[in-house]
């Protein structure tokens, strides 16, 4: 016997409305007894039945549809029992009145909840005893009356597999949905914690060279250490301001509170890591006609790799020279950073995620992104993004 299946067996209408259990449930028991038993009261009363005929016939007009409440966890069983229901009902009373309703019930809600060969065998078995038994008692089968039952029977079973496959849909549409559901939040999770990565990592990097800076400088060069420590209070506040936007993304769905970062902002952030040990130049070949950079996804893109590559120069390379180079070549921006640190060959250098979140944040707008050792030592990265992607 199949597993029950869930109740929610009805598939949802064109608004997404489901009928509620209850109504599922107890529709065919109230309709089956509203059809049978007023109909198994007139005939005995009409025929002036004895009471036990009286009774016998009542009794089974109620037991069939109440035992349809079964067949939210039973259907299989359900079916056989409500089959030999009408079996009885057919055999044991007048050959008069509506049909047993409540078998045609059982056979679409036990089709409809998958217990499809318990229907089959039940009715096939049931229909032949019928026909072999009625013909032996001398009831009339008349060849119209067994075609018009066997087409009532089909029928039910063409609803209940109607409701299956509809049902068997309905499923399939709710779990996509929910399958992408999942999928958009777990990019949104991956882009929040790589946008947290870059600023946090970047000003938290900056942070200690300049702080270091100031320490080292604090008796020897005062107005250097003031300079470093100034560094230090800009960079954490716009470390602030950008985590504080990305929070109210994920909070409130708020627009940003502070503009995206844009390829002008790069002397500002080459400025920021540079320090008496690391000397940073930016080499920028655009034009600076505002509308001849690119488009601002993409240059919100390069200023995030530029930086994500720039802290990964201070914590891991261990460089004193490093370059940043943003170019037009055709239809991509390219941007290099290079540095004369320990390269790639490092395990520090290994991809982590850092150049992961780089390349993905490349590939979100069509882009690449390539690492590899420089010529003379160091790592080159080089970023090419589709000028005038969104």
């Amino acid at each position: 016997m199949p597993a029950p299946e869930s109740t929610e067996w009805m598939p949802r209408g064109p608004r997404g409305f489901r009928p509620p259990t209850a109504v599922v449930v107890w529709v065919p028991v109230v309709v089956a007894l509203l059809v049978q038993v007023p109909a198994a009261v007139g005939i005995a009363v009409w025929r002036g039945e004895a009471l036990g005929a009286a009774a016998l016939q009542i009794a089974l007009a109620v037991a069939g549809p109440l035992a349809l409440l079964a067949s939210r966890r039973l259907p299989g069983p359900t079916v056989a029992v409500v089959t030999a229901l009408a079996l009885a009902d057919l055999m044991l009373t007048p050959d008069l009145g509506p049909p047993y309703v409540a078998l045609g019930f059982a056979i679409i809600l036990g089709v409809a909840r998958g217990a499809v060969v318990w229907t089959a065998v039940s009715a096939g078995v049931g229909w032949i005893a019928a026909v072999v038994l009625g013909t032996m008692s001398g009831l009339s089968w008349h060849p119209f009356r067994i075609a018009a039952a066997s087409a009532a029977l089909a029928v039910c079973f063409a609803i209940g597999w109607f409701v299956r496959v509809r049902r068997a849909r309905a499923a399939a549409f709710r779990a996509e949905q929910l399958q992408r559901r999942q999928s958009a939040e777990e990019r949104e999770r991956i882009r929040i914690a790589r946008e947290l990565h870059d600023v946090i990592g970047h000003a938290l990097s900056q942070i200690h060279v300049q702080a270091s800076v100031g320490l080292h400088l604090f008796d020897r060069d005062p107005e250097q250490a003031r300079t470093a420590l100034a560094t230090v209070k800009e960079t954490s506040k716009s470390a602030l301001d950008e985590v504080r936007t990305v929070l109210g993304v994920i909070r409130d769905g708020e627009a940003p509170l502070a503009p995206q970062a844009e390829l002008d902002q790069l002397p500002r952030l080459v400025a920021g890591v540079r320090s008496p040990g690391l000397e940073i130049t930016l080499d920028d070949r655009l034009d600076s006609v505002p509308a001849q950079r690119p488009a601002r996804a993409v240059q919100f893109a390069a200023y995030r790799i530029a930086q994500e590559a720039l802290t990964n120069v201070v914590r891991h390379a261990g460089a004193t020279r490093a370059t940043v180079r943003v170019e037009r070549d055709g239809g991509e921006l390219v941007l290099t950073v290079e540095d004369d640190g320990r390269g790639i060959a490092d395990a520090t250098d290994a991809p982590g995620a850092g150049i992961l979140g780089m390349r993905e944040r490349a590939a979100l707008i069509g882009g690449a992104v390539e690492v590899a050792a420089r010529d003379g030592g160091g790592t080159r990265l080089v970023a090419r993004l589709p000028w005038s992607a969104t």
